[in-house]
């Protein structure tokens, strides 16, 4: 649960960033969300979900 809120935000972040420096239109980020809640419920979902919390222990794992 963490994890998903989490990446949540941080997409959030980068979604806003975009908005605010690289012209990211409302119907972009319109959809973006969309694409992201169809692709959601597609058979794909627990293979990226699989991905992204596997790039989370990775990136978690490194010490500096």
């Amino acid at each position: 649960m963490i994890l998903s809120i989490s990446g949540v935000i941080v997409l959030g972040i980068v979604v806003f960033l975009f908005f605010r420096k690289d012209g990211l239109k409302p119907s972009h980020a319109t959809a973006s969300a969309l694409f992201g809640f169809y692709l959601a419920s597609t058979a794909i979902a627990p293979s990226i979900k699989a991905g992204g919390e596997s790039l989370a222990s990775l990136l978690g794992g490194i010490k500096f």
